[in-house]
């Protein structure tokens, strides 16, 4: 997993270039009916939620994405465990949502080619209140504890998984987090933070087993070298200083 343009990085927002020209992202057929079954999975390294191809990236990327999984990456008890950093700080968790290109046939023919992949990152943090659309996923991790086992869970709205404001938020260019590490993803980190209560985020925390069957804690990426690469901003980072007299 050597390479230039390695994920995840730290987002430094004084070195964020602003670009007028990011557009707010814009999702497609996110809402799903509960008749739609999701296949939900401990594959040993992280949650996933399959999805299906209704769903797409409409706006925010000059070409058409369709939605392929979801996965998190969280810390322990003892310490935040989000694979992107903030001005060097880390959150409780992440979210990723990937989308593979549609000129490709399918994820695995995309994630080789450089305009292959598509993902949209946001933060996880502790807040007051249960989040009940974390609730669709995070009830069900009990049925899937031990590696390899699977379950359905009735489709929801995914976009209740991402913040409500779509048009804030960094983007670079950079890798998958686990190998093969491939070059080939279009980064979307949101800059609003999503809000879980503190039993859910220890249910996060603290419920799936690894294969060597400890808690699967931890399970983020360092973040890499940045190598020269930049990283756009859909709005202005830094205020602009305003002198007053006296």
């Amino acid at each position: 997993c050597g390479g230039t343009k390695q994920s995840p990085i730290n987002v430094d927002t004084a070195q964020a270039i602003f670009s007028p020209d990011l557009r707010p992202i814009q999702l497609s057929g996110y809402s799903l009916p509960a008749s739609e079954r999701l296949k939900l999975k401990n594959n040993g390294h992280t949650v996933v939620l399959e999805l299906p191809e209704s769903l797409a990236l409409a706006g925010g990327y000059a070409q058409q994405y369709r939605a392929a999984q979801l996965h998190l990456h969280w810390g322990s008890p003892s310490g935040p465990g989000s694979e992107h950093t903030v001005n060097g700080r880390r959150f409780a968790a992440e979210i990723h949502v990937v989308h593979y290109n549609t000129k490709y046939d399918s994820f695995t023919e995309a994630m080789v080619h450089p305009d292959g992949l598509a993902v949209l990152g946001a933060f996880l943090e502790v807040g007051h209140g249960e989040n009940q659309y974390y609730h669709e996923i995070l009830k069900y991790l009990l049925e899937i504890q031990e590696v390899g086992q699977e379950t359905f869970v009735p489709g929801f709205n995914i976009a209740g998984l991402l913040p409500a404001n779509l048009k804030l938020y960094f983007h670079y260019n950079g890798s998958l987090t686990t190998p093969p590490c491939y070059q080939t993803v279009k980064w979307t980190i949101f800059n609003q933070t999503m809000l879980l209560s503190h039993h859910q985020m220890s249910m996060l925390v603290s419920t799936l087993r690894s294969p060597d069957d400890e808690l699967l804690q931890n399970n983020y990426r360092p973040v890499q070298n940045l190598h020269g690469r930049r990283v756009l901003a859909s709005f202005q980072t830094t205020p602009s200083v305003k002198h007053t007299p006296g």
